[in-house]
């Protein structure tokens, strides 16, 4: 969801450099590669294994032209009686790297399921390194212009703030016609993204999926499963958004547990006492008051911050967004949140600042690296392409945010996407529109969803699961984005077993997380494990940021 946050944008920056640093310290660049029709596997990275395949670029009209899918395995360690094919990972977004996701987790995302499959990320078509790739800008320079408002701007910031994204979501839309000379924008959506999920299945050799998408590679998933229901093998969504949300653009059920989050936050750290939590106070409503308190006062007055690589101002978006992101992994960043809202209560913004700090943009102007941190720009292509045509008028727009808010009080910062999607003319009138489910898939799915998710309530999952007769959901019992953002080795063990023997748990399981909101200073943010546990624990955690950073500047 936090799509501008500058939280996110950090991770992308590592993320970018990271897979720079690996480029450098290999002989291996994607531009080398020839997409075929077949699987032609390259060294690359460190220990992977590179291919482009060759796609329709319109599976309706072969002769429209092709589009070439960056595809990245960590390779199955296995006997080869006991090979069970290829895995296909989604880590969201849309827009969300599978090459570096892969990269990154690959080992860990085996120590999970089993070293029996090859663990395959690929970057959807229009995504990184796979092309034709989506751009709106055509320069860094002209993006990072255009990026100055980084956050979700607060549609509670100003009078105008629908109104002031609306103009700018015309001018996305715009620029998208516009720059849309080669006529393949129109191309990148879920549906063609599904189809391509079978040509690299089939390029293994194998029918039948086996794939684990989280937060938006749940749609994806959910959208294979209603349009081949006799090529599923064994498919996990996880963290999952609700189809017809998806597809309608309205994501206003979307917000139905985004104030549990928050809540958990308010109740954890008054549990937890001032040691634990630095924002505590006696009571929940105290802390309540406190936080409501902070959001007015830095509405009123913003802080200006300086630090000797950049300087930035600290408001009401800013602060929103901080806590959002928050929201996705209360595990790992609650007790952050706690202290950056402490210092802040208290005039001093360097902490939270700190944690969102980029360096001023310089353009590289002589890289030889292809572009390929377009998450921005693929995001936009894909969730508005896939979704009704929407031509909300501010009047409208402003009329829907109204029913948003009584939903949720994070209605300000979600309620953008629309808003986004409202310039957007480039759709395929052949584009799937549903049924969003099928009676008869040749293997049930695994649905997971948690008790509170900020952004994929508990609704969704359950209503995937219904709409796939024999699928089964998990749940959860904790706050945070999709299981990687509450970690369970209870969850984690039930994935396993799934992948590993078709095993679905009994309907109705719940499971709990093990770690804990705020850790004790002179304590563990886990409960007591044994060995095997703990390595589970740590390699979903080791999933879990490699989730993020292939994901930043995310929607969902």
């Amino acid at each position: 969801m936090a799509l501008f946050g500058n939280f996110m944008k950090l991770l992308a920056v590592i993320a970018l450099v990271s897979s720079l640093q690996v480029l450098a310290n290999s002989e291996f660049q994607w531009v080398k590669l020839h997409a075929t029709e077949e699987l032609a596997w390259t060294p690359c990275y460190s220990g992977l294994q590179c291919s482009f395949l060759t796609v329709p670029l319109d599976y309706a009209s072969p002769a429209t032209g092709n589009a070439s899918i960056a595809i990245a395995r960590y390779p199955a360690k296995c006997k080869k009686s006991e090979y069970r094919g290829p895995l296909l990972i989604n880590p969201g977004g849309p827009g969300g790297s599978g090459v570096d996701y892969v990269v990154d987790s690959g080992a860990s995302i085996a120590t999970i399921i089993g070293e029996q499959y090859d663990i395959v990320g690929f970057d959807p078509r229009g995504v990184s390194y796979s092309t034709p790739t989506v751009y709106l800008f055509e320069t860094d320079a002209e993006r990072a212009l255009w990026s100055t408002n980084t956050l979700y701007p607060s549609l509670n910031q100003s009078a105008d703030a629908v109104a002031q994204q609306w103009a700018r979501g015309q001018i996305l839309g715009q620029l998208a016609v516009n720059r849309n000379e080669k006529n393949y924008i129109q191309y990148m959506t879920t549906d063609n993204t599904a189809r391509d999920m079978l040509r690299i299945t089939q390029a293994f050799g194998y029918e039948k999926l086996q794939y684990w998408g989280v937060s938006y590679g749940s749609v994806l998933g959910s959208t294979f499963a209603a349009m081949f229901p006799d090529k599923v093998g064994r498919v996990v969504v996880d963290g999952v958004l609700d189809m017809q949300a998806w597809f309608s653009a309205n994501f206003t059920s979307e917000m139905l547990d985004t104030d549990q989050v928050l809540q958990t936050f308010i109740d954890g750290c008054a549990a937890a006492g001032p040691d634990a939590c630095a924002f505590h106070a006696p009571t929940s409503t105290e802390i309540t008051a406190k936080l409501t308190a902070l959001f007015s006062s830095i509405k009123v007055q913003p802080i200006p911050v300086i630090t000797p690589i950049s300087y930035g101002v600290v408001d009401y978006t800013v602060l929103r967004n901080f806590v959002f992101d928050a929201f996705y992994t209360p595990y790992a960043l609650f007790a952050t949140l706690a202290q950056s809202l402490s210092d802040l209560a208290k005039g001093d913004a360097k902490t939270l600042y700190s944690v969102t700090e980029l360096p001023s943009f310089e353009c590289e102007c002589n890289t030889t690296t292809p572009f390929h941190a377009n998450i921005y720009e693929a995001a936009l292509a894909i969730a508005c392409g896939d979704a009704t045509p929407v031509n909300d008028t501010v009047v409208e727009l402003q009329a829907l945010y109204a029913s948003e808010r009584a939903v949720s009080t994070f209605a300000d910062l979600w309620g953008n996407w629309r808003i986004r999607c409202s310039g957007w003319q480039l759709h395929r009138d052949d584009r799937f529109k549903g049924p969003f489910g099928a009676p008869n898939v040749s293997f049930p799915l695994l649905v997971i969803g948690n008790t509170a998710d900020p952004v994929a309530p508990l609704v969704g999952a359950k209503a995937t699961a219904g709409a796939f007769p024999g699928s089964v959901l998990l749940t959860i019992d904790a706050p945070g984005h999709t299981s990687l953002g509450a970690p369970s080795t209870c969850a984690l063990g039930y994935l396993r077993e799934y992948f590993q023997n078709g095993t679905l748990p009994a309907p109705g399981t719940m499971c709990q997380p093990d770690d804990v909101l705020f850790p004790p200073t002179n304590g563990t943010a886990t409960r007591g494990l044994d060995a095997h546990r703990e390595e589970l624990l740590m390699a979903g955690r080791t999933v879990g940021q490699a989730m993020r950073r292939a994901t930043a500047r995310k929607l969902v």
